[in-house]
């Protein structure tokens, strides 16, 4: 018996557009790109903080599907994994949106604090988090198993991100205390090179590095039988090639100023993101499918968010949507390793795992907004006074 479709998304078709065409239009960045322009005289993109958000929620309900239905073949979100490339797309674009042309003014050393600051505290929270959930397990104690030096070396290697898979029964995680930790290693990596090498290439060279890691990317899915890599011992190498693709690509729409109109507004485009991630699993095809997802779909949403604009009332929803989507994926698969635990002792019904998965998926949405409100907002604006002084308002 499969889970029942209550635990199941719900959409909805297309409202109905007149018309709209695809549209490729080269800008001129310079206006755009001038150092003393401020943030608050750039163009935001509201739909794309939603689009952020969605993409979390999918995570965090692919993460319980794969508890209920291990099996991918039936699994109605088994893509849900490909959000990541998402992220990294949006990444590269948002990264070059904020700091191309201003950089080399602030200087490669701000722009790390920069990133730091946003991105580590809720590494370390997320640690810590997971360190809690691994003492405390009334399921499962893996702590007897490892003992005490081997823990504490497993919660600082979570926090500084350095890759340690120690428990096979846990599928060989990297970072077993907070799984979703090994895109955050692979984010540094690229806005580390960002900063030391992309941000002074012409396109043409940039575009000659996407195409490699394009191929890269095709290649990882045929060595893995999928591109749902990175997050183990023994496919961490693959995570390089998917960062880099979708890195460099969000890279490429900003700069080259790649933008389709559309009509469109935040719920049909969200509803195409979550169609790309409800691709069906087939061992034979995700081959094709996967690429053409991450190498089409995907930019192709980016350039069409990109240029939508939204009614105030969906602005706010769409930055409440991004603001959410950070902590949400970085708190919440600690609690997933117990929900696991129980079910391996327990073994509940599909019947009570679709009362007991969407009461848990809400918690933590309150928990996630929690821990943004309380613990990394706070922590963001007292690193970003203390070290990074001299700027009015980071952009982050």
């Amino acid at each position: 018996m499969s889970v029942p479709r209550a635990i199941y998304f719900t959409f909805f078709a297309l409202y109905p557009v007149d018309h709209y065409r695809l549209v490729q239009a080269f800008l001129s960045l310079q206006a755009t790109q001038q150092p003393s322009i401020t943030r608050s005289t750039r163009p935001h993109y509201p739909l794309l903080d939603g689009l952020r958000g969605v993409a979390a929620i999918a995570v965090l309900v692919f993460h319980f599907m794969e508890l209920a239905e291990p099996d991918y073949t039936k699994n109605f979100i088994a893509h849900g994994y490909l959000a990541v490339d998402f992220f990294f797309c949006l990444s590269g674009f948002v990264v070059a949106y904020a700091y191309d042309g201003r950089l080399e003014q602030m200087g490669v050393g701000t722009f790390l604090k920069l990133r730091l600051i946003r991105l580590q505290p809720l590494v370390v929270v997320g640690s810590v988090i997971g360190l809690i959930s691994f003492l405390v397990d009334p399921y499962r104690n893996f702590y007897q198993t490892m003992g005490f030096g081997k823990t504490v070396w497993l919660f600082v290697t979570s926090c500084l991100m350095i890759p340690n898979p120690v428990l096979p029964q846990r599928y060989n995680n990297i970072f077993h205390l907070n799984p979703p930790t090994w895109s955050l290693l692979w984010e540094y990596v690229a806005s580390l090179v960002y900063a030391l090498v992309l941000v002074k290439l012409a396109n043409r060279w940039v575009w000659l590095l996407t195409g490699l890691a394009a191929i890269a990317l095709c290649y990882t899915g045929v060595l893995f039988k999928n591109i749902g890599v990175g997050w183990s011992g023994e496919t961490f190498i693959g995570g390089g090639a998917r960062v880099a693709f979708s890195f460099l690509m969000g890279v490429l729409i900003y700069r080259s100023g790649w933008l389709i109109p559309t009509r469109l507004g935040f719920l049909p485009i969200a509803v195409l993101l979550l169609a790309l991630l409800l691709v069906p699993f087939r061992d034979g095809l995700n081959l094709v499918t996967e690429p053409l997802v991450v190498i089409i779909g995907f930019p192709v949403l980016l350039a069409m968010g990109a240029t939508t604009s939204l009614s105030a009332r969906w602005q706010s929803i769409c930055t409440w949507l991004g603001e959410l989507s950070y902590p949400l994926y970085m708190v919440h698969y600690p609690f997933i390793w117990v929900l696991l635990s129980y079910m391996e002792v327990h073994k509940p019904t599909p019947t009570q795992l679709a009362l007991i998965m969407p009461l848990m998926g809400l918690g933590l949405l309150v928990f996630a907004y929690g821990v943004l409100v309380y613990v990394d907002r706070p922590i963001r604006t007292y690193l970003t006074k203390r070290f990074v002084p001299q700027r009015k308002k980071a952009v982050q």
